[in-house]
Protein backbone atom coordinates (compact mmCIF):
# COMPACT_ATOMS: atom_id res chain seq x y z
CA UNK A 1 0.00 0.00 0.00
CA UNK A 2 1.43 3.60 -0.99
CA UNK A 3 2.25 6.25 1.59
CA UNK A 4 0.80 9.66 1.50
CA UNK A 5 2.32 13.04 2.99
CA UNK A 6 -0.01 14.95 4.61
CA UNK A 7 0.92 18.17 6.19
CA UNK A 8 -0.72 20.46 9.12
CA UNK A 9 0.22 23.79 9.33
CA UNK A 10 0.26 25.39 11.13
CA UNK A 11 -1.22 23.20 14.10
CA UNK A 12 -0.55 25.71 16.64
CA UNK A 13 0.95 29.65 16.79
CA UNK A 14 2.30 29.41 20.36
CA UNK A 15 6.08 28.37 21.43
CA UNK A 16 6.45 28.62 17.95
CA UNK A 17 4.56 27.45 14.87
CA UNK A 18 4.26 23.90 14.93
CA UNK A 19 3.86 22.03 11.32
CA UNK A 20 3.29 18.35 11.38
CA UNK A 21 4.21 16.40 8.59
CA UNK A 22 2.63 12.88 7.83
CA UNK A 23 3.17 9.83 5.88
CA UNK A 24 -0.11 7.73 6.30
CA UNK A 25 -0.25 4.14 4.90
CA UNK A 26 -4.34 3.23 5.04
CA UNK A 27 -5.82 5.21 7.78
CA UNK A 28 -2.55 4.75 10.00
CA UNK A 29 0.29 7.22 10.55
CA UNK A 30 3.22 5.63 9.70
CA UNK A 31 6.65 8.50 10.31
CA UNK A 32 5.97 11.30 11.59
CA UNK A 33 7.81 14.84 11.65
CA UNK A 34 7.14 17.45 14.55
CA UNK A 35 8.46 20.83 13.30
CA UNK A 36 9.08 24.18 14.61
CA UNK A 37 9.08 26.31 11.90
CA UNK A 38 9.83 29.81 13.92
CA UNK A 39 13.14 30.44 15.75
CA UNK A 40 13.19 32.06 19.25
CA UNK A 41 16.72 33.23 19.96
CA UNK A 42 16.32 35.20 22.83
CA UNK A 43 18.67 33.54 24.13
CA UNK A 44 21.20 35.64 21.94
CA UNK A 45 19.56 38.86 22.58
CA UNK A 46 20.12 38.78 26.51
CA UNK A 47 23.93 38.56 25.77
CA UNK A 48 26.24 40.96 27.36
CA UNK A 49 22.65 42.22 29.58
CA UNK A 50 22.77 42.92 33.27
CA UNK A 51 21.64 39.19 35.01
CA UNK A 52 19.74 40.68 37.27
CA UNK A 53 17.70 42.40 34.27
CA UNK A 54 17.01 39.34 31.83
CA UNK A 55 13.84 37.52 33.66
CA UNK A 56 11.64 40.96 31.54
CA UNK A 57 13.19 39.59 28.49
CA UNK A 58 12.84 35.99 28.73
CA UNK A 59 9.43 36.39 30.23
CA UNK A 60 8.44 37.61 26.55
CA UNK A 61 9.00 33.85 25.20
CA UNK A 62 5.28 33.29 25.69
CA UNK A 63 2.27 35.28 26.49
CA UNK A 64 0.40 31.64 27.57
CA UNK A 65 2.32 30.76 30.26
CA UNK A 66 3.47 34.15 31.27
CA UNK A 67 5.98 34.63 33.96
CA UNK A 68 6.93 30.98 34.27
CA UNK A 69 10.33 32.19 32.11
CA UNK A 70 10.86 35.02 34.45
CA UNK A 71 10.72 33.23 37.63
CA UNK A 72 12.81 30.47 35.62
CA UNK A 73 15.63 33.65 35.29
CA UNK A 74 15.73 34.95 38.78
CA UNK A 75 15.82 31.96 40.11
CA UNK A 76 19.07 30.95 37.65
CA UNK A 77 20.33 34.29 38.29
CA UNK A 78 20.35 33.58 42.03
CA UNK A 79 21.67 30.72 41.99
CA UNK A 80 24.57 31.57 40.11
CA UNK A 81 25.07 34.44 42.83
CA UNK A 82 24.82 32.98 45.72
CA UNK A 83 21.35 34.80 46.58
CA UNK A 84 18.85 32.78 48.77
CA UNK A 85 15.26 34.79 48.70
CA UNK A 86 13.67 35.48 51.83
CA UNK A 87 10.78 32.78 52.50
CA UNK A 88 7.75 34.81 52.20
CA UNK A 89 9.39 36.07 48.47
CA UNK A 90 9.52 32.23 47.95
CA UNK A 91 5.37 31.76 48.65
CA UNK A 92 4.18 34.55 46.34
CA UNK A 93 6.21 32.66 43.84
CA UNK A 94 4.92 29.51 44.50
CA UNK A 95 1.32 31.93 44.62
CA UNK A 96 1.97 33.09 41.34
CA UNK A 97 2.74 29.87 39.60
CA UNK A 98 -0.04 27.74 41.62
CA UNK A 99 -2.81 30.17 40.09
CA UNK A 100 -0.54 30.07 36.75
CA UNK A 101 -0.88 26.12 36.51
CA UNK A 102 -3.99 25.63 37.11
CA UNK A 103 -5.07 28.57 34.74
CA UNK A 104 -3.24 26.85 31.77
CA UNK A 105 -4.56 23.80 32.62
CA UNK A 106 -8.33 25.13 32.59
CA UNK A 107 -7.67 27.05 29.37
CA UNK A 108 -5.97 24.02 27.85
CA UNK A 109 -8.96 21.56 28.62
CA UNK A 110 -12.13 23.98 27.61
CA UNK A 111 -10.74 26.65 24.83
CA UNK A 112 -7.45 24.80 23.36
CA UNK A 113 -8.07 20.63 23.62
CA UNK A 114 -11.65 20.15 24.41
CA UNK A 115 -14.01 20.89 21.33
CA UNK A 116 -11.37 17.94 19.83
CA UNK A 117 -14.03 16.09 21.75
CA UNK A 118 -16.81 18.19 22.47
CA UNK A 119 -19.33 18.98 19.54
CA UNK A 120 -20.91 22.20 19.75
CA UNK A 121 -23.28 21.86 17.00
CA UNK A 122 -24.68 18.56 18.58
CA UNK A 123 -25.66 20.76 22.16
CA UNK A 124 -28.43 22.23 20.00
CA UNK A 125 -30.08 18.85 20.19
CA UNK A 126 -30.15 18.37 24.32
CA UNK A 127 -32.39 18.58 26.64
CA UNK A 128 -31.39 20.64 29.34
CA UNK A 129 -33.66 18.96 31.96
CA UNK A 130 -31.93 16.01 30.59
CA UNK A 131 -28.41 17.89 30.92
CA UNK A 132 -28.64 18.33 34.47
CA UNK A 133 -29.17 14.74 34.81
CA UNK A 134 -26.20 14.00 32.37
CA UNK A 135 -24.01 16.10 35.17
CA UNK A 136 -25.50 14.84 38.10
CA UNK A 137 -24.69 10.98 36.93
CA UNK A 138 -20.70 12.24 36.28
CA UNK A 139 -20.39 13.41 39.65
CA UNK A 140 -20.23 17.09 38.92
CA UNK A 141 -21.32 19.64 41.75
CA UNK A 142 -20.91 22.86 39.77
CA UNK A 143 -23.37 25.69 40.55
CA UNK A 144 -23.95 26.00 37.27
CA UNK A 145 -25.44 23.03 36.13
CA UNK A 146 -28.82 24.48 36.34
CA UNK A 147 -31.51 23.65 33.68
CA UNK A 148 -32.05 27.52 33.60
CA UNK A 149 -28.21 28.32 32.32
CA UNK A 150 -28.53 24.79 29.83
CA UNK A 151 -31.76 26.06 28.53
CA UNK A 152 -29.73 29.25 27.85
CA UNK A 153 -26.93 27.94 26.29
CA UNK A 154 -28.38 26.20 23.78
CA UNK A 155 -30.55 29.12 23.20
CA UNK A 156 -27.47 30.57 22.36
CA UNK A 157 -26.16 27.96 20.50
CA UNK A 158 -29.34 27.45 18.42
CA UNK A 159 -28.90 30.84 17.57
CA UNK A 160 -25.36 31.12 15.97
CA UNK A 161 -26.30 28.18 14.34
CA UNK A 162 -29.08 29.85 12.75
CA UNK A 163 -27.18 32.77 11.54
CA UNK A 164 -24.75 30.70 9.55
CA UNK A 165 -21.84 32.20 11.45
CA UNK A 166 -20.42 29.75 14.50
CA UNK A 167 -18.53 32.73 16.33
CA UNK A 168 -15.42 31.35 18.53
CA UNK A 169 -16.60 27.84 17.12
CA UNK A 170 -16.32 28.55 13.60
CA UNK A 171 -14.09 25.92 12.17
CA UNK A 172 -14.71 22.91 14.07
CA UNK A 173 -14.94 19.07 12.69
CA UNK A 174 -18.58 18.89 13.50
CA UNK A 175 -19.72 16.10 11.07
CA UNK A 176 -16.39 14.14 11.98
CA UNK A 177 -17.92 11.01 12.88
CA UNK A 178 -15.03 10.50 15.82
CA UNK A 179 -17.19 12.85 17.85
CA UNK A 180 -19.25 10.27 20.26
CA UNK A 181 -20.24 12.47 23.39
CA UNK A 182 -24.37 12.51 23.72
CA UNK A 183 -25.65 15.76 22.94
CA UNK A 184 -26.66 16.46 26.70
CA UNK A 185 -22.86 16.09 27.49
CA UNK A 186 -22.15 18.37 24.64
CA UNK A 187 -24.68 21.49 26.19
CA UNK A 188 -23.13 20.83 29.43
CA UNK A 189 -19.55 20.89 28.09
CA UNK A 190 -20.03 24.01 25.99
CA UNK A 191 -21.69 25.72 29.13
CA UNK A 192 -18.64 25.24 31.23
CA UNK A 193 -16.65 26.29 28.51
CA UNK A 194 -18.31 29.18 28.59
CA UNK A 195 -17.78 29.51 32.72
CA UNK A 196 -14.10 28.56 32.42
CA UNK A 197 -14.25 31.85 30.73
CA UNK A 198 -15.26 34.36 33.58
CA UNK A 199 -13.39 32.00 35.87
CA UNK A 200 -9.93 33.04 34.14
CA UNK A 201 -10.85 36.65 35.41
CA UNK A 202 -10.55 35.60 39.26
CA UNK A 203 -7.35 33.21 38.91
CA UNK A 204 -4.80 35.73 36.96
CA UNK A 205 -6.10 38.14 39.50
CA UNK A 206 -3.67 36.81 41.94
CA UNK A 207 -0.73 37.36 39.75
CA UNK A 208 -1.61 41.07 39.12
CA UNK A 209 -1.84 41.35 42.56
CA UNK A 210 1.65 39.81 43.38
CA UNK A 211 2.88 41.07 40.15
CA UNK A 212 1.53 44.30 39.58
CA UNK A 213 -0.11 43.23 36.25
CA UNK A 214 -0.99 39.89 34.22
CA UNK A 215 0.52 39.31 31.50
CA UNK A 216 4.29 39.20 32.63
CA UNK A 217 4.14 40.38 36.01
CA UNK A 218 6.54 41.84 37.70
CA UNK A 219 9.54 40.17 39.55
CA UNK A 220 13.08 40.61 41.36
CA UNK A 221 16.05 38.67 41.48
CA UNK A 222 16.85 38.19 45.34
CA UNK A 223 12.78 38.20 45.99
CA UNK A 224 9.80 40.28 45.03
CA UNK A 225 8.63 43.67 43.62
CA UNK A 226 6.05 43.74 45.58
CA UNK A 227 6.57 45.21 49.23
CA UNK A 228 3.77 44.10 51.93
CA UNK A 229 2.61 46.24 54.88
CA UNK A 230 -1.26 45.18 55.85
CA UNK A 231 -1.52 49.15 56.70
CA UNK A 232 -0.93 50.51 53.55
CA UNK A 233 -3.20 50.92 50.69
CA UNK A 234 -0.23 51.15 47.99
CA UNK A 235 1.56 47.75 48.99
CA UNK A 236 0.04 43.79 49.92
CA UNK A 237 -2.64 44.55 52.62
CA UNK A 238 -5.06 42.85 54.67
CA UNK A 239 -7.70 43.61 51.70
CA UNK A 240 -5.55 41.78 48.96
CA UNK A 241 -5.24 38.80 51.44
CA UNK A 242 -9.00 38.59 51.65
CA UNK A 243 -9.68 38.48 47.86
CA UNK A 244 -6.36 36.78 47.08
CA UNK A 245 -8.63 33.95 49.22
CA UNK A 246 -11.82 34.38 47.71
CA UNK A 247 -10.54 33.78 44.37
CA UNK A 248 -8.34 30.70 45.82
CA UNK A 249 -11.64 29.45 46.81
CA UNK A 250 -13.10 29.68 43.72
CA UNK A 251 -10.48 27.93 41.97
CA UNK A 252 -10.86 24.72 44.78
CA UNK A 253 -14.63 24.87 43.80
CA UNK A 254 -14.32 25.25 39.94
CA UNK A 255 -11.43 22.41 39.48
CA UNK A 256 -13.12 19.87 42.04
CA UNK A 257 -17.13 20.74 41.41
CA UNK A 258 -16.48 20.97 37.07
CA UNK A 259 -13.16 20.64 35.59
CA UNK A 260 -12.00 17.05 36.78
CA UNK A 261 -15.20 15.53 36.74
CA UNK A 262 -15.57 16.65 33.19
CA UNK A 263 -12.31 15.46 32.56
CA UNK A 264 -12.84 12.07 34.18
CA UNK A 265 -16.25 11.46 32.21
CA UNK A 266 -15.66 12.95 28.70
CA UNK A 267 -12.02 10.58 28.43
CA UNK A 268 -14.31 7.85 29.81
CA UNK A 269 -16.40 8.17 26.65
CA UNK A 270 -13.37 8.51 24.76
CA UNK A 271 -11.70 5.23 26.52
CA UNK A 272 -9.96 4.24 23.13
CA UNK A 273 -7.45 7.06 23.45
CA UNK A 274 -6.07 5.38 26.78
CA UNK A 275 -4.32 3.19 23.89
CA UNK A 276 -3.62 6.14 21.43
CA UNK A 277 -0.85 8.58 21.38
CA UNK A 278 1.76 6.89 23.87
CA UNK A 279 4.68 8.59 23.44
CA UNK A 280 8.13 8.30 24.76
CA UNK A 281 8.33 5.53 27.20
CA UNK A 282 11.02 7.62 29.01
CA UNK A 283 9.84 10.52 31.58
CA UNK A 284 11.15 13.01 33.81
CA UNK A 285 10.20 15.85 36.79
CA UNK A 286 11.80 17.31 39.53
CA UNK A 287 8.50 17.50 41.34
CA UNK A 288 5.00 18.09 41.43
CA UNK A 289 3.41 21.32 39.92
CA UNK A 290 5.33 24.21 40.82
CA UNK A 291 8.14 22.86 42.32
CA UNK A 292 11.57 25.21 42.37
CA UNK A 293 14.71 24.54 42.34
CA UNK A 294 17.70 26.50 42.42
CA UNK A 295 20.75 24.28 40.83
CA UNK A 296 20.73 20.96 41.36
CA UNK A 297 17.90 20.25 43.39
CA UNK A 298 20.44 17.42 45.45
CA UNK A 299 21.70 20.79 46.60
CA UNK A 300 19.33 23.71 46.22
CA UNK A 301 18.94 26.51 49.01
CA UNK A 302 15.02 26.93 47.80
CA UNK A 303 12.54 25.27 49.64
CA UNK A 304 10.28 23.68 47.30
CA UNK A 305 6.46 23.20 46.78
CA UNK A 306 5.93 19.50 48.49
CA UNK A 307 9.30 19.23 49.38
CA UNK A 308 8.73 15.15 50.20
CA UNK A 309 8.21 14.81 46.69
CA UNK A 310 11.88 14.04 45.35
CA UNK A 311 12.63 14.71 41.32
CA UNK A 312 13.58 11.73 39.54
CA UNK A 313 13.33 10.11 36.12
CA UNK A 314 11.80 7.04 35.21
CA UNK A 315 12.95 4.77 32.02
CA UNK A 316 11.53 2.45 29.60
CA UNK A 317 8.32 2.71 31.07
CA UNK A 318 8.71 1.21 34.03
CA UNK A 319 7.15 3.72 36.73
CA UNK A 320 7.72 1.19 39.65
CA UNK A 321 11.46 2.02 39.72
CA UNK A 322 12.71 5.88 39.61
CA UNK A 323 16.17 7.14 39.37
CA UNK A 324 17.85 9.80 40.84
CA UNK A 325 17.94 12.89 38.93
CA UNK A 326 21.26 14.38 37.58
CA UNK A 327 21.40 18.02 35.69
CA UNK A 328 24.59 16.87 34.39
CA UNK A 329 22.96 14.29 32.23
CA UNK A 330 21.30 17.15 30.45
CA UNK A 331 22.51 18.01 26.79
CA UNK A 332 21.04 19.20 23.55
CA UNK A 333 21.78 17.63 20.35
CA UNK A 334 20.94 19.95 17.16
CA UNK A 335 21.35 17.61 13.82
CA UNK A 336 17.85 17.74 12.90
CA UNK A 337 17.58 21.66 13.48
CA UNK A 338 18.79 24.81 11.67
CA UNK A 339 21.75 25.47 14.02
CA UNK A 340 25.47 24.86 14.22
CA UNK A 341 27.92 24.04 16.99
CA UNK A 342 31.44 24.61 16.78
CA UNK A 343 32.38 21.19 17.24
CA UNK A 344 29.15 19.08 15.09
CA UNK A 345 26.14 18.83 15.65
CA UNK A 346 26.03 15.48 16.50
CA UNK A 347 27.34 16.37 20.16
CA UNK A 348 24.93 16.95 22.49
CA UNK A 349 26.17 20.58 24.29
CA UNK A 350 25.23 20.80 27.83
CA UNK A 351 23.01 24.09 28.52
CA UNK A 352 25.98 25.99 29.96
CA UNK A 353 27.73 25.50 26.98
CA UNK A 354 25.25 25.38 24.87
CA UNK A 355 25.25 27.50 21.73
CA UNK A 356 22.30 29.38 19.28
CA UNK A 357 23.80 29.94 15.85
CA UNK A 358 21.55 30.23 13.16
CA UNK A 359 22.49 27.93 10.24
CA UNK A 360 19.07 27.97 7.95
CA UNK A 361 19.37 25.23 5.21
CA UNK A 362 15.67 24.74 4.99
CA UNK A 363 13.76 26.38 1.82
CA UNK A 364 12.01 29.63 1.51
CA UNK A 365 8.84 29.51 2.76
CA UNK A 366 5.81 28.41 2.16
CA UNK A 367 7.20 25.37 2.52
CA UNK A 368 6.30 22.28 0.65
CA UNK A 369 7.58 19.36 2.47
CA UNK A 370 10.80 19.48 4.95
CA UNK A 371 11.21 16.18 6.03
CA UNK A 372 12.92 15.15 2.85
CA UNK A 373 16.21 17.04 4.59
CA UNK A 374 18.24 16.04 7.68
CA UNK A 375 17.39 19.57 8.99
CA UNK A 376 13.89 20.37 9.20
CA UNK A 377 13.19 22.06 12.56
CA UNK A 378 14.22 25.14 14.64
CA UNK A 379 14.02 22.69 18.26
CA UNK A 380 16.60 21.42 19.50
CA UNK A 381 16.29 17.32 20.95
CA UNK A 382 17.56 18.02 24.30
CA UNK A 383 17.99 14.56 25.60
CA UNK A 384 19.16 13.01 29.41
CA UNK A 385 22.03 11.06 29.53
CA UNK A 386 21.03 10.39 25.72
CA UNK A 387 17.68 9.36 25.85
CA UNK A 388 14.47 11.43 24.21
CA UNK A 389 12.49 12.71 27.50
CA UNK A 390 8.90 12.46 28.04
CA UNK A 391 7.94 15.55 30.45
CA UNK A 392 4.80 17.44 31.55
CA UNK A 393 1.56 16.41 34.01
CA UNK A 394 2.09 12.97 32.94
CA UNK A 395 5.14 12.60 34.46
CA UNK A 396 4.53 15.00 37.56
CA UNK A 397 1.50 12.65 38.30
CA UNK A 398 3.40 9.51 37.78
CA UNK A 399 6.35 10.27 40.09
CA UNK A 400 3.61 12.17 42.69
CA UNK A 401 1.81 8.72 42.59
CA UNK A 402 5.13 6.44 42.74
CA UNK A 403 6.41 8.12 45.85
CA UNK A 404 3.18 7.69 47.74
CA UNK A 405 1.32 11.78 47.49
CA UNK A 406 -2.21 10.52 48.59
CA UNK A 407 -4.72 13.16 46.45
CA UNK A 408 -2.79 12.13 43.56
CA UNK A 409 -2.96 8.35 44.24
CA UNK A 410 -6.74 8.67 45.25
CA UNK A 411 -7.55 10.86 41.77
CA UNK A 412 -5.19 8.25 39.77
CA UNK A 413 -6.62 5.10 41.66
CA UNK A 414 -10.43 6.03 41.30
CA UNK A 415 -9.76 7.03 37.11
CA UNK A 416 -7.83 3.37 36.70
CA UNK A 417 -10.72 1.69 38.41
CA UNK A 418 -13.64 3.83 36.78
CA UNK A 419 -12.21 3.04 33.41
CA UNK A 420 -10.36 -0.45 33.94
CA UNK A 421 -7.08 0.90 33.30
CA UNK A 422 -3.39 0.20 33.87
CA UNK A 423 -1.16 2.65 35.44
CA UNK A 424 1.07 2.51 32.31
CA UNK A 425 -2.27 3.64 29.96
CA UNK A 426 -1.39 7.44 31.55
CA UNK A 427 1.27 7.22 29.03
CA UNK A 428 -1.52 8.27 25.99
CA UNK A 429 -3.54 11.09 24.94
CA UNK A 430 -6.39 10.49 27.64
CA UNK A 431 -4.09 10.16 29.87
CA UNK A 432 -1.97 12.80 29.30
CA UNK A 433 -5.75 15.00 29.24
CA UNK A 434 -6.85 13.57 32.60
CA UNK A 435 -3.37 14.00 34.19
CA UNK A 436 -3.58 17.86 34.01
CA UNK A 437 -7.44 17.63 35.75
CA UNK A 438 -5.75 15.68 38.35
CA UNK A 439 -3.13 17.93 38.72
CA UNK A 440 -5.06 21.20 38.77
CA UNK A 441 -6.84 19.45 41.94
CA UNK A 442 -3.58 18.97 43.42
CA UNK A 443 -2.41 22.20 43.37
CA UNK A 444 -5.57 24.09 43.98
CA UNK A 445 -5.72 22.30 47.06
CA UNK A 446 -1.77 23.21 47.99
CA UNK A 447 -2.81 26.35 47.57
CA UNK A 448 -5.46 26.21 49.60
CA UNK A 449 -4.09 24.67 52.48
CA UNK A 450 -0.54 25.27 52.19
CA UNK A 451 1.15 27.88 50.40
CA UNK A 452 -1.94 30.67 51.13
CA UNK A 453 -1.95 29.54 55.03
CA UNK A 454 1.90 29.13 55.60
CA UNK A 455 2.06 33.31 54.26
CA UNK A 456 -0.44 34.68 56.58
CA UNK A 457 0.95 32.89 59.24
CA UNK A 458 4.16 34.41 58.26
CA UNK A 459 2.51 37.98 58.17
CA UNK A 460 0.93 37.11 61.68
CA UNK A 461 4.73 36.54 63.23
CA UNK A 462 5.86 40.14 61.58
CA UNK A 463 7.30 38.93 58.84
CA UNK A 464 7.11 40.65 55.60
CA UNK A 465 10.50 40.78 53.80
CA UNK A 466 10.47 39.89 50.79
CA UNK A 467 14.19 41.06 48.94
CA UNK A 468 17.59 40.10 49.62
CA UNK A 469 19.66 42.41 49.29
CA UNK A 470 22.54 41.68 50.15
CA UNK A 471 24.53 40.45 46.79
CA UNK A 472 22.91 42.96 44.70
CA UNK A 473 25.57 45.21 43.99
CA UNK A 474 27.74 43.34 41.60
CA UNK A 475 30.76 44.22 43.31
CA UNK A 476 30.11 41.29 45.39
CA UNK A 477 29.87 38.61 42.81
CA UNK A 478 32.90 36.60 41.38
CA UNK A 479 34.31 37.09 38.28
CA UNK A 480 32.65 34.47 36.84
CA UNK A 481 29.43 32.16 37.80
CA UNK A 482 26.92 29.92 36.54
CA UNK A 483 23.80 28.91 37.70
CA UNK A 484 20.13 27.04 36.32
CA UNK A 485 16.66 27.33 37.71
CA UNK A 486 14.44 24.42 37.89
CA UNK A 487 10.47 25.21 37.58
CA UNK A 488 7.57 22.37 37.23
CA UNK A 489 5.43 24.43 34.80
CA UNK A 490 2.04 23.54 33.40
CA UNK A 491 3.55 21.84 29.79
CA UNK A 492 6.51 20.36 31.86
CA UNK A 493 10.32 20.68 33.51
CA UNK A 494 11.58 24.35 32.21
CA UNK A 495 15.22 25.10 33.27
CA UNK A 496 16.64 28.64 32.66
CA UNK A 497 20.84 28.00 32.43
CA UNK A 498 23.17 31.22 32.72
CA UNK A 499 26.81 31.95 32.10
CA UNK A 500 27.74 35.18 33.61
CA UNK A 501 31.45 36.61 33.31
CA UNK A 502 32.53 40.45 34.53
CA UNK A 503 28.61 41.20 35.64
CA UNK A 504 27.65 40.69 32.28
CA UNK A 505 25.57 37.83 30.66
CA UNK A 506 28.31 35.41 28.65
CA UNK A 507 25.56 32.80 27.77
CA UNK A 508 22.21 31.78 28.50
CA UNK A 509 20.04 28.59 27.54
CA UNK A 510 16.33 28.01 27.79
CA UNK A 511 15.54 24.46 27.60
CA UNK A 512 11.77 24.57 27.57
CA UNK A 513 9.25 21.89 28.63
CA UNK A 514 8.08 22.07 24.18
CA UNK A 515 11.82 21.98 23.51
CA UNK A 516 11.78 18.37 24.90
CA UNK A 517 8.28 17.44 23.42
CA UNK A 518 8.94 18.92 19.82
CA UNK A 519 11.75 17.72 19.95
CA UNK A 520 13.49 16.65 16.14
CA UNK A 521 15.63 13.29 15.60
CA UNK A 522 19.13 12.50 17.54
CA UNK A 523 22.06 11.32 15.53
CA UNK A 524 20.63 8.12 16.60
CA UNK A 525 17.62 8.13 14.79
CA UNK A 526 15.43 8.53 17.81
CA UNK A 527 12.40 10.18 17.63
CA UNK A 528 11.16 12.98 20.18
CA UNK A 529 7.83 12.70 22.24
CA UNK A 530 5.11 14.49 19.40
CA UNK A 531 6.89 11.98 16.71
CA UNK A 532 6.87 9.38 19.07
CA UNK A 533 2.84 9.86 20.12
CA UNK A 534 2.07 9.77 16.56
CA UNK A 535 4.26 6.94 14.18
CA UNK A 536 5.72 4.98 17.74
CA UNK A 537 3.89 1.87 16.94
CA UNK A 538 2.81 2.90 13.85
CA UNK A 539 -0.86 2.36 14.41
CA UNK A 540 -2.36 6.05 15.25
CA UNK A 541 -5.59 6.50 13.63
CA UNK A 542 -5.81 8.81 10.94
CA UNK A 543 -9.25 8.47 8.85
CA UNK A 544 -9.64 11.67 6.53
CA UNK A 545 -6.57 13.55 6.22
CA UNK A 546 -8.41 16.76 5.32
CA UNK A 547 -10.16 16.24 8.54
CA UNK A 548 -7.15 15.30 10.58
CA UNK A 549 -8.81 15.16 14.13
CA UNK A 550 -7.24 12.23 15.37
CA UNK A 551 -3.49 13.63 15.20
CA UNK A 552 -4.83 16.84 16.84
CA UNK A 553 -6.34 15.23 19.83
CA UNK A 554 -2.92 13.93 20.40
CA UNK A 555 -0.65 16.94 19.73
CA UNK A 556 -3.22 18.87 21.72
CA UNK A 557 -2.69 16.47 24.86
CA UNK A 558 0.68 17.95 25.35
CA UNK A 559 -0.70 21.62 25.01
CA UNK A 560 1.42 23.35 22.87
CA UNK A 561 -1.29 25.51 22.14
CA UNK A 562 -3.76 26.03 19.47
CA UNK A 563 -3.51 27.99 16.42
CA UNK A 564 -6.72 29.79 14.71
CA UNK A 565 -6.39 28.72 11.66
CA UNK A 566 -4.71 24.84 10.52
CA UNK A 567 -4.20 24.64 6.55
CA UNK A 568 -3.64 20.72 5.18
CA UNK A 569 -1.29 20.83 2.14
CA UNK A 570 -0.28 18.67 -0.46
CA UNK A 571 3.19 17.83 -1.47
CA UNK A 572 3.68 20.76 -4.13
CA UNK A 573 2.13 23.42 -1.38
CA UNK A 574 -1.61 23.57 -2.77
CA UNK A 575 -4.19 24.15 -0.68
CA UNK A 576 -6.09 21.15 -0.36
CA UNK A 577 -8.49 22.11 2.96
CA UNK A 578 -8.58 25.10 5.17
CA UNK A 579 -10.41 24.62 8.57
CA UNK A 580 -10.22 27.35 10.75
CA UNK A 581 -10.63 25.90 14.42
CA UNK A 582 -12.41 27.15 17.28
Amino acid sequence: MAKERVVIDPLTRIEGHLRIELEREGDKIKTAWAETTQFRGIETVVKGHDPRDVWAFVGRICGVCTGVHSVASVVAVEDALGITPPPQARRIRDLVLGAQGVHDHVVHFYHLHGLDWVNVVSAAEADPAKTVEFAKSIGSKWKGNTEETFARVKQTVQGILDSGQLSIFTGGYWEHPEYKLPPEANLMAVAHYLDALQFQRSIIRISTVFGGKNPHPNFLVGGMACSIDPDKSETVNQVHLDQIKVWIDEIVEFVNDCYYPDALAIMGVYKEYFDIGASTKNMMAVGMAGATYAGDPKESRIESVHPEIKPGVFLDGDFTKLHPFDPHKIGEYANSAWYEYEEGTDKALHPWKGETTVNYTGPKPPFKWLADSEQYTWSKAPSYDGRPMQVGPVARVLLAYNQGEQTTRRLVDEALQKHGLKLEQMNSTAGRTLARAIEAVTSAEAMSTLMLPQFVEALKQGDIDVFDSSKWDPSTWPETAEGVGFIEVARGMLSHWVVIKDKKVENYQAVVPTTWLAAGRDPKGQIGPYEEALSGNGEHPLVDPKQPLEPMRTIHSFDPCMACAVHVLDTDGDELFQVTTP
